[in-house]
């Protein structure tokens, strides 16, 4: 069944389509929305993302056997990033985790539910363990500040850009100067009945995908199925950062984690590009990023910020010249782009807690 948020009803509302379908784009002035979201004025409407619930005794200590992170001691109302991962430590599903003491909420992209959902099932064998997709009957809304007004909503706090216990930064900006510092990022859980009166009591207006998607470009903050594709590891995004616990017991990919970490080598990087904004358009996700006469990657995400006008992000090949000029080749048109390091080309040295260049610990 195709979801539709009740409040595209709102006036000038338009609705996304892709990883964003069922929700607005935007109400009519997506620059000026992006300015009020990031002031803390409005929130954005996520309620087509995927909820799903894990009850039982052995959730926790289940869920860390599975994942990459550590949850096994998971406080309730503290947030965490785990990660899925294939045998070859490829991502198969990133996950938001908010624990409440009963139950383990993970929230996300809206077809992942599903699919994560009969992959636990799948998984439960003889643990006292209960997994339902609660999706429909759970609405997501995204803020940069806290909401007064939802206190006693769920809530999970984005741990980005944050160096988390077990994790390590693949980028080569000391963690107090990473740019995610200027987006912090919260997720109500709010009972889809309750959506629309909710947004009312909150005070604030409402903001588009459009104006949360180029906060989280301007963050860095890599997305499931934006920024990866089936061959994806977590060090190519800097997902060692948040989602990943270096020290923790076995899980599907660890070999592979561990190899890649000790060697430094992922065989892609993220970057963020700045694109020239002379032109009136901006290239499509999937645009390939040229070093000369070769293709070296594709853009991954790509928006109109309010302060910095056209950016993207984009994976590349690990080997490419920082200092090189790139060109964004939309279908033949081109755009100039300046690329900033978000992994590091050499990531076995990359910037660690103490803010400078360290050998990445064996795991």
């Amino acid at each position: 069944m195709t979801y539709l948020s009740p409040l595209l009803s709102r006036h000038g509302a338009v609705e996304a389509g892709g990883l964003d379908a069922g929700v607005a784009a935007h109400y009519g002035d997506p620059l000026r929305e992006q300015r009020e979201l990031a002031r803390g004025n409005a929130v954005t409407d996520l309620s087509h993302r995927g909820v799903v619930t894990v009850t039982g005794p052995d959730r926790l200590s289940w869920l860390n056997t599975l994942s990459s992170q550590s949850v096994s001691d998971l406080q309730p109302g503290t947030s965490s990033e785990l990660l899925l991962l294939s045998v070859q430590g490829r991502i198969e599903h990133d996950a938001r985790i908010l624990d409440d003491g009963n139950t383990a909420w993970l929230i996300v992209e809206a077809a992942e539910a599903p699919v994560l959902a009969q992959f636990l099932e799948r998984m439960k064998f003889m643990l006292r363990v209960e997994v339902a997709d609660v999706s429909r009957d759970w609405a997501v809304v995204g803020s940069v500040t806290p909401v007064e007004a939802w206190a006693n909503y769920s809530v999970w706090t984005d741990p980005w850009p944050n160096i988390g216990a077990g994790g390590f930064a693949y980028t080569g900006v000391p963690e107090d100067s990473h740019p995610g510092r200027d987006r912090p990022w919260h997720e109500y859980l709010i009972p889809a009945a309750e959506l629309e009166q909710a947004v009312t009591d909150s005070g604030r207006t409402l903001a588009g995908t459009m104006a949360s998607e180029a906060l989280r470009i301007a963050a860095w903050r890599p997305r499931l199925g934006a920024e990866t594709d089936d061959k994806t590891i977590p060090h190519e995004l800097d997902l060692i950062r948040t989602a990943v616990h270096l020290a923790k017991g076995c899980y599907k990919g660890q070999e592979t984690v561990a190899r890649v970490h000790n060697l430094g080598h992922p065989p892609r990087r993220l970057v963020f590009l700045q694109l020239d904004g002379s032109q009136h358009t901006l290239p499509a996700p999937g645009s390939a990023v040229m070093l000369g006469e070769r293709r070296v990657g594709a853009v991954t995400s790509v928006a109109q910020h309010y302060e910095m006008g056209a950016v993207a992000l984009a994976v590349i090949k690990r080997s490419v010249d920082p200092a090189a000029e790139l060109v964004v080749d939309d279908d033949g048109e081109p755009y100039a782009a300046a690329q900033e390091i978000i992994v590091a080309p050499d990531a076995g040295q990359v910037v660690g807690r103490a803010g400078g260049f360290l050998r990445p610990p064996r795991a």
